[in-house]
């Protein structure tokens, strides 16, 4: 690895910033091709400064992408170009420092989380390993059934590994401050006597290897405030889950690569699969609160980018290990359920309009805090901008005194690539190397998933625009989604749940797809590649909810992660259902 001098982060910061910029230049300038001379003035600003919205976070991944591909393809060693050389160690380094590993619960089942715990601990139980970790469950579960299984499951639990590996299990009932408010409590009560503290969700699952390298890398690395581990989806059963996690798993590889590149160390945190040098965490990080319209005390949803400006002000490095490195977590396992997740994401990140005047923070932060807001706020730009052109174009006698169509279609070629083109890079990274392609399954299954995969996400796109609009709408009247449990385990969507939730999505795809059908037909086949996931929600909601349908694509191994092509020694230890299942399907040769 080596050490970029500051000049040289500096350089690689301004070139992405000139990429991104020129590049949004340039989706403007073709929307300003495709519109006709005689679109009214008013309706040619809006069109535009709506495409301006939605441009940050498609152009900043686009190129991020871009540059991670490049890394992966070019690099024997992409990753010795974005951490410094003293981040390089080896399995020997010995462990010196305390380790806490906070485990977050409100209102989870115990036993699965206790099967994720055993597997974990059996590894950090090693001679020489035991001492230097501590595992605090952290609950803020309010239901007292529940509450009581967690008792008993943990007392047992500490009992067991007591000779082994320090177990502390406490419960709050308040879930002030939610789960920042949950860590929050655990460093006023224990943060002193820990040099680190390694951060897991109830969904989150690591090895001990993977745990024991991230906390050398700090050892190695003092000025490190923060290092986030890249985590992936873990096998599943569910349609839903297997469609979601392949594409996000493709997108992560270069997005993550590209944006480590020139963000340096100014890296994000996820909130979860990380480890933190808590003293300046404590020092540093207590949240802002923030107040409402009517005088009440808000507490931050989005927690984890806020923690990572504070580190960085306070001085201290916050970087992500780019490296898929036996880190992974649960995924929703039905859209709706997604939805819920999303959702508390999008009123999480919203709120990080309050903090962007926060004294003391870097440009780079103030950058990201930006962008993660318009990585919802692009939602409502797409949706009125789909809305406006959609009912102009059904007012105009002919399509030409609209749009002009070669240059339509060209704004349209590049919208699509742009905004799936983190998917597709981690595809090509996968097609250009042997051994990935044979650890993917081979490369026409590998073809096969990827084109299931893409249908689903061309779908999935609209309705989560539509899902952020509705309620980024509602934000606006007053209404708060707040931080509740979700259902992890598998289950079915019933129609009429389908139709209470997904109703307006299809409403809107039907009265844009009757427009143009009306007055147009021959725009419509286009314009369905933004309307049919609103007209297909309902069903797609139901249909990827069935068991049957996941059943169907384990037994041809389809959108099969690696993990189940070839299952490491640790994922077996967790008897996971898709697991099972995958182990009674015959195995065929990979191409």
């Amino acid at each position: 690895m080596n050490n970029p001098s500051a000049r040289a982060i500096a350089a690689r910061r301004i070139l992405f910033c000139l990429l991104s910029l020129s590049t949004g230049i340039f989706m403007l300038w073709l929307m300003d091709q495709a519109l006709a001379p005689q679109t009214p003035t008013a309706l040619y600003v809006i069109l535009m400064v709506l495409l301006g919205l939605t441009l940050p976070w498609m152009v900043v991944g686009f190129w991020n992408a871009v540059i991670g591909l490049l890394l992966c393809q070019l690099s024997t060693e992409p990753t010795a170009s974005v951490l410094p050389r003293e981040m390089d160690i080896t399995d020997s380094e010995p462990l010196t420092t305390s380790t806490a590993i906070l485990l977050c619960i409100r209102n989870e089942t115990p036993e699965r989380i206790e099967r994720n715990l055993e597997t974990m601990l059996k590894g950090l139980s090693a001679p020489g390993i035991g001492e230097h970790f501590h595992l605090y469950v952290l609950s803020d579960t309010n239901d007292r059934v529940i509450a009581a299984q967690e008792q008993s499951c943990f007392d047992s639990m500490q009992q067991r590994w007591s000779q082994r590996v320090a177990i502390t299990y406490r419960c709050r009932t308040d879930n002030t401050g939610y789960k920042a408010g949950n860590i929050a409590d655990f460093c006023k009560r224990w943060g002193a006597q820990h040099d680190f503290a390694l951060t897991l969700d109830v969904d989150s699952f690591m090895t001990s290897a993977a745990i024991v390298r991230l906390v050398r890398m700090m050892q190695a690395n003092p000025r490190l405030g923060i290092l986030q581990g890249l985590v992936v989806g873990l096998p599943s059963t569910s349609a839903f889950t297997r469609l979601f996690q392949y594409g996000m798993r493709l997108g992560m590889r270069s997005y993550t690569m590209g944006s480590a590149w020139w963000q340096s160390d100014c890296g994000p945190y996820w909130g979860h699969n990380a480890v933190i040098r808590l003293a300046p965490f404590i020092e540093h990080c207590e949240l802002p609160a923030l107040t409402s319209r009517d005088g009440s005390t808000r507490h931050i949803l989005s927690h984890d980018q806020v923690e990572a400006v504070l580190m960085r002000r306070a001085g201290f490095e916050v970087r992500v290990f780019p490296q898929e490195d036996e880190s992974w977590e649960e995924n929703p396992p039905t859209l709706s359920e997604y939805i819920r997740r999303d959702l508390r994401w999008c009123e999480g990140n919203l709120q990080y309009v309050h903090l962007l005047t926060l004294p003391g923070l870097k440009l780079m932060n103030r950058y990201q805090l930006t962008l993660a807001i318009f990585m919802f706020l692009g939602s409502p730009a797409w949706i009125a901008m789909l809305v406006l052109a959609t009912l102009a174009l059904s007012l105009t006698p002919n399509a030409s005194d609209f749009a002009q169509a070669s240059e339509s279609i060209t704004l349209l070629v590049f919208a699509l690539l742009m905004w799936y083109l983190p998917k597709i890079a981690g595809a090509l990274d996968v097609l250009l190397r042997k051994e990935e392609r044979t650890r993917f399954g081979g490369g026409w299954r590998f073809g096969l998933s990827l084109t299931l995969e893409m249908l689903f996400s061309i779908l999935m796109t609209p309705i989560t625009w539509l899902n952020h609009t509705i309620f980024i709408v509602g934000l606006v009247f007053g209404k708060k989604a707040g931080w509740t449990a979700q259902t992890r385990d598998d289950h079915t969507i019933a129609l009429s749940d389908a139709l209470k939730q997904f109703w307006p999505h299809t409403l809107l795809g039907l009265v844009l797809s009757g427009l143009l059908l009306a007055t147009h037909p021959a725009v419509l086949p286009y314009a369905l590649i933004f309307f049919s996931g609103l007209l297909l929600a309902i069903p797609l909601a139901v249909l990827t909810s069935q068991p049957w349908l996941g059943r169907w694509m384990m037994t041809h191994r389809l959108l099969s992660l690696p993990e189940e092509i070839n299952p490491p020694e640790a994922l077996l230890a967790l008897d996971l259902k898709a697991l099972n299942v995958l182990q009674t399907v015959r195995p065929s040769n990979h191409s």
